[in-house]
This record gives structure tokens, sequence and C-alpha cells, in this order.
């Protein structure tokens, strides 16, 4: 899939000051890094950025970073936002070279839920994975895969390796494995009575360039 591109402004300073004045003028501070060159500091319009969040796919999908006549490759990896308003106020991406084989989570969509026999039935979908991780080249990322639900009756298991995969992606296990089943309600109700309790939520990570 082609590159999304993104018009930006290289970032002279650095610091809260520095990003309190870019997003004043509407601009969020962000940073490319990786390949094991230097950081490049950034800084893009708010309202692309907030454009890219609202769509599936935000982490997979490839963006061509164009600064100053220069053109950087690059996945998104991380996007700070404001505690109370929740609007973006720094980015991370990550540099990527064309023919730089990756790891990726790719995320799972199910479709035809509507229509299938075994949820018609009653039954109900049981989502075991909603990611499977690949390998494959930087240009080949997939936004996500669809596991088509139009023929699931109950007590089917959907696997990974039905998943219809692109030339040159791969998926990292060896072995098949389990990604969602169709289950009778009564499963569904006995499965949730033996989940242990769920623990308690890890505190959020540190953010980059704080608001002020």
């Amino acid at each position: 899939m082609k590159a999304i591109q993104i018009n930006a402004t290289k970032r002279e300073k650095a610091g809260k000051g520095a990003s309190r004045a870019h997003r004043r003028e509407g601009l969020i501070p962000a940073v490319i890094y990786g390949d094991k060159k230097e950081p490049v500091m950034i800084a893009m319009p708010e309202k692309v950025l907030v454009a890219e969040m609202s769509k599936a796919g935000l982490w997979t999908r490839r963006y061509e970073i164009l600064v100053d006549g220069a053109s950087y490759q690059v996945l998104c990896q991380d996007i700070q936002k404001h505690p109370v308003s929740n609007r973006p106020i720094h980015a991370d991406f990550l540099r990527i070279s064309k023919n730089a084989v990756l790891t990726m989570d790719i995320p799972l969509r199910f479709e035809n839920e509507a229509v299938a026999p075994g949820l018609k039935m009653g039954g109900v979908l049981n989502v075991v994975h909603r990611t499977v991780e690949v390998k494959c080249k930087a240009d080949q990322i997939p936004e996500h895969f669809t596991i088509d639900l139009a023929n699931a009756n109950i007590g089917d298991s959907l696997t990974a390796f039905a998943i219809q995969l692109p030339e040159g992606v791969s998926l990292t296990a060896d072995e098949d494995f389990t990604v969602a089943t169709i289950v009778s309600v009564a499963q569904d109700e006995e499965s949730a009575a033996a989940a242990p309790a769920p623990a308690a939520a890890a505190a959020p990570a540190a953010e980059a360039e704080k608001k002020a």
C-alpha cells in the first residue's frame, strides 16, 4: 500500500516553550527517530494528525513525511494526549527503510456477523486474538486482516493459518492457533464465570514533552 504523505516543518528548538508556541499555531511537535540515524524534530498540522487518528490502522499505516525537501518513510509509534482535552500534544514516528523486514502485530477485523449462521442461531463470537504477528517488508505492511464469518457455525474455530496473507507477508508462528470461535450462549457464560478477576490496571507511561 502506498504511503500517505504528510507535510511537516523542521523544529529548531525543543522544550516546553517551543512546543507551546507550535501548538498555538495549530501544529503538533513530533520526532522522527530510528534506522541508526539522528532524530529529526518536526512540527505537523494538528488537523492532519487528528484525521489520521480517527481512521482504523493508525499503527500499521505507512507514512511519508516531507520536511524541507527531505522525505522520511515512517510508522507512527506513539501519540501523547492532553489528559483533559484528549487532544494530541506530541507524536513519535519510527523511521524505516524500504527493504527492512519488520515484525508487526496486524489487527483482525470480523465481517458478515449479521449473516453468520452460528450467530443467527444465538451463538456468540468469542475473540481469542485481536491481532496476529507477521513479518514483512516496510512497503508490504497490511493495515488489517479480514476474517469472514459468512459460513461460521456454532462450534467452529477460526484459525490463523486460514488468513489469506498477501505476497511477502508471513506469520511468525510456526504452528496454527485459534483466533476466534463461535460458541453457544451457555458456553460463553461458563467461560465468563471461570475467568479470573482482572488485574489492576497498570500505571500509564510517562509522556514526553509535557504540556505547560
